[in-house]
């Protein structure tokens, strides 16, 4: 035996949490931080009436024989292009600052998103238009993102950054309580077009907000520097990151069908509306909302590799019954899965932020969106056909199955590392 403590004995160890709240009044007293995170708040608020807003118009939109192709591609394209931008748009954005970044995503995504909705008011939104506009206004996703964990790892800094990670989580997981139920009750009344206009106003917000935040207090964060991502690719070699970015693409890929799958399950599976549509997001909502809170009291340490697997199970096991359970299940089993998976992006980000300068963080963390941003969308544009195969509850119930197997692996490969001696596990 190798003596080494169990992934349950580690994961359990990591869930002992602090229950003094003072990391939380620490960065709370940072006026700067309750700017950004005003800022991020209203921004999350918007996206979260766009969870049901986004492919709600796609439903709308589609050719009546391929629903399950077209909201897979509208959804895909409402994120994918942000891989290609974290690349190829590199030599452009190298010497914005992580505030520029947030600006410069937050002013694409205003503009594409008023279009839209100006579109669609007017009659003319083209299903192939919607997609197009969709996809460019993701162009900047990976940097924008970047931008704000950078701003955030440097007004926590290195003690406070778990706790601001989960306060940004918890407000985007606030969001998608309120947003989606805001969403499934107005949307039968005003359609999705006014709902995507005012997640276009909450960009515009949060791009107000981080340009309050003089440069001066985001410490140590000179401008953005790299010839190309491709230096972010190195330091996440270095610092041993690349397996959480492996692990972190086949989870969000395989969670990507579930976008996809669930729209369509509430409209043809279980014939209802988007409030029902609404309901499932909210309730998973509320469970990320009360997991991302107990996360940033966590005790210090960064090996959280244990429970962030036992995050990637639980959150399989709860999909598994969509295919035989009825909607009242199903709906519970969608709110645990929000309260299990919720601490998963806390966690992980925390590990990227504690594995690199504030000055190298841009770049690492548009690196690991490259790799990343891509899974979701194209997850959910695989699960178009697979849907209009399998049925929208049989895919549900087959990503959860999958989620699981993907889990089991993975802890028969760290526990074979760990007994052949190779040292700390790296995932």
């Amino acid at each position: 035996m190798s003596g080494q403590p169990s992934l349950i004995a580690r994961a359990y160890r990591a869930l002992r949490p602090d229950l003094a709240l003072q990391p939380y009044r620490t960065l709370l007293r940072n006026r700067r931080m309750r700017q950004l995170l005003v800022g991020m708040c209203v921004s999350s608020a918007g996206d979260g009436m766009s969870v049901v807003a986004v492919p709600w118009m796609a439903v709308r939109l589609a050719p009546h024989d391929a629903t399950g192709l077209f909201v897979g591609g509208a959804v895909a394209a409402y994120t994918l292009p942000g891989a290609i931008g974290a690349v190829l748009l590199s030599r452009l954005l190298r010497r914005r600052s992580a505030r520029g970044l947030v600006i410069a995503n937050c002013t694409v995504r205003t503009v594409l998103f008023s279009a839209i909705a100006t579109f669609s008011l007017l009659g003319k939104l083209a299903p192939a238009a919607y997609v197009l506009l969709l996809a460019g206004s993701s162009v900047l996703f990976a940097w924008g993102t970047a931008g704000q964990y950078t701003m955030l790892s440097a007004l926590g800094g290195p003690s406070g950054r778990l706790a601001a990670n989960s306060l940004a989580n918890a407000q985007a997981s606030a969001a998608v309580i309120a947003g989606p139920a805001i969403a499934g009750l107005l949307i039968p009344h005003i359609g999705p077009a006014w709902l995507i206009a005012l997640d276009a106003a909450s960009f515009a917000s949060l791009g107000l907000q981080a340009s309050r935040v003089p440069l001066s207090e985001i410490v140590s964060e000179p401008p953005v520097d790299t010839a190309v991502v491709e230096s972010g690719f190195q330091l996440l070699r270095r610092r041993r990151l690349l397996g959480l970015v492996a692990l972190t693409w086949l989870f969000f890929f395989l969670y990507g069908p579930v976008e996809t799958a669930l729209p369509v399950y509430v409209a043809h599976d279980a014939q209802q509306n988007a409030n029902l549509l609404g309901v499932y997001w909210s309730a998973y909502g509320a469970g990320a909302l009360l997991a991302s809170l107990i996360a940033g009291a966590l005790r210090g340490g960064h090996d959280n590799r244990a429970l962030i697997l036992l995050i990637v199970a639980g959150w399989g096991a709860c999909l598994v019954p969509f295919m035989f359970a009825p909607v009242g299940v199903t709906i519970a089993c969608f709110a645990v899965g929000g309260l299990i998976y919720g601490p998963y992006i806390p966690l992980t980000y925390a590990m990227f932020q504690s594995a690199t300068t504030t000055a190298n963080l841009p770049s690492v963390l548009a690196a690991r969106s490259a790799f990343t941003v891509i899974a979701t969308p194209l997850g959910a544009a695989v699960g178009g056909p697979l849907v209009g195969a399998l049925g929208a509850s049989r895919m549900l119930t087959a990503s959860g199955a999958t989620t699981m197997l993907l889990a089991a692996a993975t802890a028969i490969v760290w526990r074979k590392s760990s007994r052949l001696g190779s040292g700390p596990i790296d995932i």
